[in-house]
């Protein structure tokens, strides 16, 4: 391209085969034609323009017949063929036929039409001629008090466009701006006009916001992040600023972005060292802890507010533990787990984080959250009086001891509640004497216990849920142990260490009763005694395990989990690792010429799944997989017309290249394939008919588009006449292409909560008999990953190990978002010799039939490992 020659931003397409239209026609269709036809007409203009043709003599024929028109489909191509067609001379003079386009520009910002107005507003920004833009400053600058705020938005963009282009035509720009944000009462006008401001001119963009700082939070996240960050600038070069926008930053800091909220704190803080102001970053910060769902964004926010070394800070971390004793368990276990991760990150607020924990113990109202917080008072509680606080916190939540004996005696009355006195109304009364006396009345009532008024260990234990019965045996083994270490004196160990042991033994007694809703599980009874066990000998290494280990194994969790998260987070960025520029060219085959056609088979689909960082095809992990694995036979060897199909599937359309061969020694005429299909599938474009010399062979595209993930059928057959021959036309019926469900589905990951709720929604279940000749549980759950590109949700530990039976959740999502879960539950039947192969079965769950069918139908077809 030469130094002359224009740039060309957009190529487009024109077939080979088709005569490029000439001047002289399109001169007589623009001079002469309708209003249709001169559209046609100046859409081939553009495109000719478009593609490096140079069309001068055109010029002056649409500025006379085609400007004036009022058609608005003309006058928005008119805006394209404006801003594309050359404007000035080779030496870089204005032509002298722009004039008479400025003069329709000045008449389109006048037009009464206001889509109009403000197209023509957004064209001018394009423009980089000054002396086109210079006579229409006036009618720019009346387009700011417009009735209609898209004129007035467009209005404000060009007039920032100019000015940041062309200074010299409107150096009043900033001042005009900051007069249309003062009257301006439409709220998104004044928020792309404001940031106009700042980048035309600070000074007074800060003078605007001084004036508006109660109404920040209408602004757009975008918006408040630019003010947030300007205002950071201004006050950091110059502390005196500070006063004037501290109430800003305030008022930023209840936005509804959680962005802009942790970048406001951050400022504030910044800005302010003053009580209120550090206890406001406070507050912000324990609001987007609370509020957070990604953990480590938590534990971020966590860092930045313990670097407030004020106390009040350290206050407000402690506030999220109100939210323990909070009805919504979900809200409740999300505040735990952040706790949990921080009570062992951060040494200096175990103590704080333990008495509150104490404060807090007694109004937790989820059995769940009442283990946890167990767990961590049993872990955390290092001093005697922190022991003695728990203990007695347990004593508090459990009641009155022996359980079964006492709540035996309620039942039966013999244990009186204390009863309540009330005094009744006091009256004045005259004596037979006629003295005054005054009379009362007291009365006595028993309060009825209600079962919800009970200790809540208590009402948990009598509901029949002695997990959190295992989980109390467990802490009260670690504090006895933890007590006996640090205190010396012999009897107080044994007084601790029997109570502890009392406990747990009217708890097993209880679970042995007939009292609770549910009895005790052995797996309960097994843990608790244990427990009593080690109490009872209190030996050294039990107290290793209990007090060293289980903190270590804790640790070791948490390092997993990061590293984990990390590895998942690398993985996905390496999947998404684009290996194609976004300038790079793409192909499309609708637009491609005919005698192109051959060489651009697969250009489409390798340039949008390199697009996709998916650059990696199957075929290379896998032979059996290859290209021509993907060829299906369409007819037989001794049919007059031999047809097989190269299937190429790819995100929402399959490509059928079929080769065609003519075994006869006649010419085929109008052979033509047709086809048809079952499913959710549509044929795009019906195949043109060919003719076929003698023994001749030639390749039929054809395109079918996919709606949903569901297997499909696509038959048909080819028909065609015989040359010189008098008979009706022959057919030659094709065989079946059967389309895979896999070529659509995607491993997905999702979380456990996730999994449960669309199991639960799902209305659509197929469930699927194991019938395998696999004899290894976990080689039959990667048989069926990797059959039916599932993903297994179930941690790897929890499926390592051997003990003859395994289960497992799977997930996957189709490519139109569609959901597809699956349980597996297998066994290995040990009883029938170790060649014994699994036997079990899998469930199934989707939103649609045809998804859990079709992967129904997969899995049987694909149960069965063939020998190589």
């Amino acid at each position: 391209m030469t130094a002359a020659e224009n740039v060309c931003y957009t190529l487009i397409n024109v077939p080979m085969d088709s005569e490029p239209p000439s001047e002289i026609s399109l001169k007589n269709d623009l001079e002469k034609g309708d209003v249709k036809s001169k559209t046609e007409a100046l859409k081939k203009v553009i495109i000719m323009i478009l593609n490096g043709e140079k069309l001068p003599g055109l010029l002056m024929t649409i500025i006379r017949f085609v400007l004036p028109l009022q058609d608005h489909t003309i006058k928005k191509l008119l805006l394209v063929f404006w801003e594309i067609v050359p404007k000035t001379t080779p030496d870089g003079r204005l032509l002298h036929e722009m004039i008479l386009v400025c003069d329709a520009y000045r008449k389109d910002l006048q037009h009464p039409n206001e889509f109009i107005r403000g197209s023509t507003l957004r064209f001018l920004c394009k423009l980089k001629e000054a002396e086109l833009l210079e006579p229409l400053m006036p009618a720019i600058r009346a387009c700011l008090e417009h009735r209609h705020s898209y004129v007035r938005r467009n209005a404000v963009l060009a007039i920032y466009t100019i000015y940041r282009n062309f200074e010299h035509l409107i150096p009043d720009a900033p001042e005009l701006i900051h007069d249309f944000l003062v009257n301006e009462k439409d709220a998104s006008c004044k928020r792309n006009a404001f940031m106009m401001l700042i980048h035309a001119d600070q000074d007074r963009a800060l003078d605007y916001l001084s004036t508006c700082i109660d109404q920040v939070q209408t602004f757009g996240d975008i918006l408040q992040l630019v003010i947030v960050e300007l205002i950071y600038k201004v006050c950091h070069a110059n502390p005196s600023e500070r006063a004037r926008f501290i109430r800003c930053i305030y008022n930023l800091l209840q936005s509804s972005s959680p962005a802009v909220k942790y970048e406001a704190a951050g400022t504030l803080v910044t800005l302010s060292s003053a009580p209120t102001a550090i206890k406001a970053a406070a507050q912000c910060y324990i609001d987007l802890i609370i509020k957070e769902s990604d953990n480590n964004v938590k534990l971020i926010v966590l860092d930045r507010l313990i670097e407030l070394k004020e106390h009040p800070a350290h206050e407000r971390v402690l506030q999220l533990m109100e939210f323990l004793s909070d009805n919504n368990e979900a809200a409740a276990a999300d505040v735990l787990e952040f706790v949990r991760e921080a009570i062992q990150r951060f040494d200096n607020l175990r103590m704080l984080i333990v008495e509150k924990m104490l404060e807090v113990f007694h109004a937790i109202k989820s059995v769940k959250i009442y283990r946890g917080a167990l767990w961590i008072l049993g872990e955390y509680c290092s001093t005697k009086e922190d022991i003695q606080s728990v203990m007695t916190e347990v004593r508090r939540s459990l009641g009155e001891i022996p359980i079964v004996e006492s709540e035996i005696k309620k039942e039966a009355g013999e244990l009186k509640p204390e009863e309540e006195m009330t005094v009744g109304p006091v009256q004045k009364l005259v004596t037979e004497m006629g003295t005054y006396a005054t009379q009362s009345a007291l009365s006595s009532s028993r309060p009825t216990k209600k079962e919800d008024e009970r200790p809540p260990l208590r009402g948990f234990l009598l509901d029949g849920d002695f997990f959190v019965a295992a989980s109390l045996a467990t802490t009260l083994t670690k504090i006895a142990l933890r007590y006996v270490a640090l205190v010396q004196e012999k009897k107080k160990q044994n007084s601790f260490v029997a109570e502890a042991m009392l406990l747990m033994a009217t708890i097993l007694h209880l679970g042995k009763s007939s009292l609770p809703k549910k009895p005790i599980t052995d797996d309960d009874v097994d843990r608790i005694s244990l427990c009593l066990k080690v109490l009872s000998e209190c030996s050294p290494l039990m107290n290793d395990i209990f007090n060293k280990e289980c903190r270590q194994s804790l640790s070791h969790m948490l390092s997993a989990k990061l590293e984990e998260e990390k590895l998942s987070q690398k993985k996905e960025s390496e999947k998404r690792n684009v290996t194609v520029q976004p300038d790079d060219p793409i192909s499309f085959m609708q637009l491609t010429a005919k005698n192109e056609m051959n060489c651009k088979e697969d250009q489409f689909q390798l340039s949008l799944l390199a697009a996709m960082g998916n650059t990696q095809r199957k075929e290379a992990a896998d032979p059996l997989a290859s290209k021509l694995n993907k060829v299906t036979q369409l007819t037989g060897f001794s049919d007059p017309v031999y047809a097989e199909a190269y299937v190429h599937v790819n995100q929402y359309d399959i490509v059928l290249d079929v080769l065609v061969v003519n075994q006869t020694s006649d010419t085929l005429q109008n052979c033509t394939l047709e086809l048809a299909t079952l499913g959710d599938l549509k044929l795009v474009e019906k195949p043109s008919p060919l003719t076929l010399a003698p023994h001749d062979f030639a390749n039929i595209k054809a395109n079918v588009k996919v709606a949903s993930t569901e297997n499909g059928i696509i038959f048909g057959n080819i028909v065609y006449d015989v040359s010189g021959a008098a008979s009706d036309r022959n057919c030659v019926v094709l065989s079946d292409i059967h389309i895979d469900i896999m070529d659509y589905i995607q491993p997905a990951t999702c979380t456990d909560a996730e999994f449960r709720q669309m199991w639960a929604e799902f209305e659509w279940e197929n469930k699927v008999t194991v019938n395998t000749n696999i004899v290894d549980l976990n080689d039959y759950l990667q048989h069926i990953l990797k059959s039916t590109n599932m993903k297994c949700l179930t941690p790897e530990k929890a499926l390592s190990g051997y003990c003859g039976f395994m289960a497992a959740n799977l997930y996957a999502r189709s490519i139109f978002g569609e959901d597809a879960l699956a349980n597996v539950s297998i066994e290995k039947p040990i009883q029938q010799g170790p060649e014994a192969p699994v036997t079990g079965h899998i469930r199934i769950r989707a939103k649609s039939q045809g998804m859990a069918l079709s992967l129904g139908d997969k899995i049987n077809l694909s149960q069965k490992k063939t020998s190589v």
